[in-house]
């Protein structure tokens, strides 16, 4: 394996990445799709997950930007949110940032729990 600019040696295929995303979707879709459809109708329910696929969508394209800074090109890579949160918004912000996804994680563990506990009962 070559190893990048950076010399880190990257080993992610176009494979991992078509796998990683599909359990994304998939997983997400599978419970949620149910359950919003039953709670707001055959109108509203799939309206919803369509706005939230655009969501995703949107919040995705924002952050492959951060992906190199400055330059989308040449710029050098930010591995990790921390990094492009440092980057990006400068030292002092990383921490309020963490703490913000740490919660929305957290949030968004609950409500899958919450949702698969409804589903299954």
């Amino acid at each position: 394996m070559e190893a990048t600019e950076e010399g880190r040696i990257r080993t992610g295929t176009l494979w991992t990445g078509t796998a990683h995303a599909f359990t994304a979707i998939v997983g997400s879709g599978i419970l949620a799709l149910p359950w919003s459809v039953a709670q707001l109708g055959w109108i509203l329910g799939p309206l919803v997950l369509v706005t939230f696929a655009i969501v995703t969508y949107y919040t995705s394209i924002i952050f492959s930007d951060c992906y190199r800074t400055p330059d989308p090109v040449t710029g050098r890579r930010n591995h990790t949110y921390g990094d492009a949160v440092r980057t990006l918004l400068g030292p002092t912000e990383v921490l309020l940032c963490s703490i913000l996804q740490y919660t929305i994680l957290w949030g968004t563990m609950i409500g899958y729990t919450i949702t698969t506990t409804i589903s299954v009962a």
